[in-house]
């Protein structure tokens, strides 16, 4: 990556190096050449009111003092006579449009003539009748600097390249110090499994990406967290009835070898290890349903949430005969699955009907898409109640009673997943108060979002307003 972004910076620098140096070289180029043009005319136009003009004064004009000044003077006549002859060989033939200069015909002409690889510029004004005064000036020098200049200006450029590309990998460097450090926590994490945060530094873009790291190591390091406590809390809860499976078996052996039981006691240990598998089984579906955060195959459809409450109800209340249900609901369409929401409810019964005292009242209310389950038990305390919905937690006055501690935080896996909600809160003067709230709508025909947009096909339901009471 550095050295990617650093060949980009050359390339980038050179190709605006390349750019300015030509368009340098070419300005100047030219404005010299003009300048010359300019002095050539100026010179030529000023020489035309001396005796330069005189054939003979240009025949005795030392040959040395016009190279001393690098320059050459003739006059052409209009039928293409030059002079001086001796050295006419330079310019000859006059060109068509130095001949019209002395013909009266233009005012001024400027051409190239090529002279050993150096172009000499001739520039020609009048000088009279018939016949024009002609300055002729060498290029060398001009050429000469602007070669020198090309060269200064190719090793600047070259320089320049080299200069930003260093400077493009510094900065690559240290831009992505970042994403190394990040780079190298990875591959830390990778072999070494510690999900150590890295330093954050500035409020760019990358300390941003860095921030998003850290929380993501966070995300990683809280479900590792729950994972161990998970598998840490399910390995005591499922020892229990499997240790008590084991002390029933080896009591039955021992007593066999002994002479036997008596059918009464078979009894009693065949009553209790059938409660200890019914516990387990509990315990290891409570188990896998807890696991199945995301199901592979998930199949929401309409559901009357007030049927399910009813069926919950029918359910329960063979388990606790000796409690009564006031039951009110009224239609309520979700989106969502039966098996789920239809265990949620469950547990929310089962609870109430655990802590109820014998002859007390399970009230459940379903309005609006709210059901609510309140007993009469002793409550919840203070301290429990942020609590109560964690995996295996099990408030101290509840851990002589049967269960995993896992109903409830079911019921909050079911209504996160349905895009609802679970409360609980104290109840007056005692019992305690369950909340379960979904999304949904009275009528089926209109949009339930649960999973997402869902349009029900179903009949339409009974209106809101014929709601049911009963008293189980």
């Amino acid at each position: 990556m550095t050295s990617r972004i650093a060949i980009l910076a050359a390339c980038a620098v050179g190709l605006s190096v390349s750019m300015a140096t030509l368009a340098a070289y070419v300005t100047l180029r030219a404005q010299l050449h003009e300048r010359l043009d300019d002095s050539l005319l100026q010179r030529a136009t000023a020489a035309t009111a001396t005796n330069l003009v005189e054939d003979a004064t240009l025949s005795d004009l030392p040959a040395e003092v016009l190279g001393a000044a690098d320059l050459r003077i003739y006059v052409v006549y209009a039928d293409g006579t030059i002079y001086p002859r001796k050295t006419a060989a330079w310019v000859s033939p006059a060109s068509a449009a130095e001949l019209d200069v002395a013909a009266g015909i233009r005012q001024q002409s400027l051409r190239t003539i090529s002279r050993d690889g150096y172009d000499d510029r001739a520039a020609a004004v009048p000088a009279g009748s018939g016949k024009a005064l002609l300055f002729v000036q060498s290029s060398e020098p001009i050429e000469r600097t602007l070669d020198q200049m090309g060269v200064v200006l190719f090793f600047v450029g070259l320089g320049g390249i080299v200069a930003a590309g260093l400077i493009g990998a510094a900065v690559a460097r240290s831009s992505l110090m970042p994403v190394r450090r990040m780079s190298a926590a990875a591959e830390h994490i990778a072999r070494t499994d510690e999900l150590t945060p890295i330093e954050v530094t500035g409020d760019d873009e990358l300390a941003s990406l860095a921030t998003s790291f850290n929380d993501m190591l966070a995300a990683l390091t809280a479900s590792r967290e729950r994972q161990r406590r998970l598998i840490a809390d399910a390995g005591h809860e499922l020892r229990t009835p499997l240790t008590s499976l084991r002390t029933n078996l080896e009591l039955l052996a021992l007593a066999d070898r002994r002479g036997g039981l008596t059918q009464q006691q078979r009894d009693e240990i065949f009553t209790d290890a059938t409660a200890q598998v019914e516990e387990l089984s509990t315990l290891v579906g409570d188990l896998v349903e807890l696991a199945r955060d995301e199901p592979l195959n998930r199949a929401p459809e309409p559901l009357d949430l007030a049927d399910v409450v009813d069926r919950g109800v029918q359910r329960v209340k063979r388990r606790a005969p000796g409690l009564t249900f006031e039951v009110e609901t009224s239609p309520w369409w979700v989106v969502g699955e039966s098996q789920i929401l239809e265990r949620a409810v469950t547990n929310l019964l089962d609870n109430a009907a655990k802590w109820s005292p014998s002859g007390g009242t399970v009230r459940v209310h379903l309005v609006n898409g709210v059901l609510t389950v309140s007993d009469e038990g002793t409550g919840i305390s203070e301290a429990d109640l942020p609590m109560i919905f964690e995996r295996f937690y099990r408030a101290a006055d509840a851990r002589t009673m049967p269960g995993s501690g896992l109903g409830l935080s079911i019921v909050r896996q079911a209504a996160e997943r349905h895009g609802g909600s679970v409360s609980v809160a104290r109840r007056a003067p005692h019992g305690a108060v369950f909340t379960l709230a979904l999304p949904g709508h009275r009528d089926l025909e209109h949009r339930v979002d649960a999973y997402g947009a869902a349009d029900a096909t179903a009949p339409t339901s009974t209106a809101a307003d014929d709601s049911s009471s009963a008293r189980i």
